[in-house]
């Protein structure tokens, strides 16, 4: 089981629609999958076709210890029907309690990890939305996962948060998970018509090498109205050059995952 953390420190660079599309991306190609929100407002809940007011067991139930993942975890009817059938372990309100009531708890940032390895044998791919902020949930996700996958915008504040957020991998290496490390970088929101964008991609591939995923996520209206809908864009309209291009990053990343 491949547990992947999607992070970045700056918001609003995609992290969810990220999650969301290759979660459906890799259940369409056949990879059995596990999506984790980790953010209290609960978008890739949503987002999955899940009504986060109506979740009867959510990740905080996991974190506190009052429910087992697969008690909790649920498997939309929507996703089903569209052929991209991906598990949810959803994400409300409630998870912002969670911060608070680790604090003082032992094991607090390895929740995650020893709920999930309860579930090894069930999934082929986890994948951790986490929220923003460096906050005990993100710490959770970091601590569960083999690695972070990076989505971010092609400007140069993005290249700033991404100093950031390598440090922070490299510090949760160090004193928390050994086996923790960056698995890649994927540009998204990619316009090629834009100089600045083509020269920031060409720096992040003269930097970060084979770091950065082949597959580029282009700019596109489809998977921003998807969420409107409770869908991912991939099944929300499969042809989309955007959920194309996220069916492509699924096989790129079966690919890398079973080198």
């Amino acid at each position: 089981m491949k547990i992947f953390c999607i992070a970045n420190q700056k918001g609003g660079v995609g992290k969810t629609t990220t999650t969301v599309n290759l979660a459906a991306g890799l259940a369409k190609i056949g990879q059995r999958v596990l999506l984790v929100d980790l953010d209290p407002q609960g978008n890739a809940t949503m987002g999955s076709g899940v009504d986060k007011r109506t979740l009867a067991r959510s990740v905080y139930d996991v974190l506190i210890e009052s429910a087992t993942i697969a008690e909790a975890a649920v498997l939309p009817d929507k996703l089903k029907e569209a052929g991209c059938p991906y598990a949810v372990l959803g994400a409300n309100r409630e998870l912002a309690g969670a911060e608070v009531e680790l604090v003082g708890e032992e094991r607090r940032e390895r929740r995650l990890k020893e709920a999930l390895a309860r579930v090894a044998a069930d999934y082929d791919f986890v994948l951790i939305d986490c929220p923003p902020s460096l906050s005990m949930l993100t710490l959770n996700g970091l601590c569960a996962a083999q690695g972070v996958i990076v989505p971010m915008q092609c400007e140069y504040f993005a290249l700033e948060g991404l100093a950031d957020l390598t440090n922070t991998i490299k510090q949760v290496h160090a004193n928390l998970n050994r086996d923790l490390k960056l698995i890649g970088l994927l540009r998204v929101m990619f316009d090629p018509r834009i100089t600045l964008q083509l020269q920031v991609s060409e720096q992040l591939k003269a930097h970060y090498g084979d770091k950065v995923f082949d597959t580029v996520i282009p700019r596109n209206v489809r998977l921003a109205e998807a969420p409107s809908y409770g869908l991912p864009g991939v099944v929300f309209d499969p042809s989309a050059r955007g959920s194309q291009a996220f069916i492509a990053f699924a096989h790129e990343m079966v690919q890398r995952g079973l080198r």
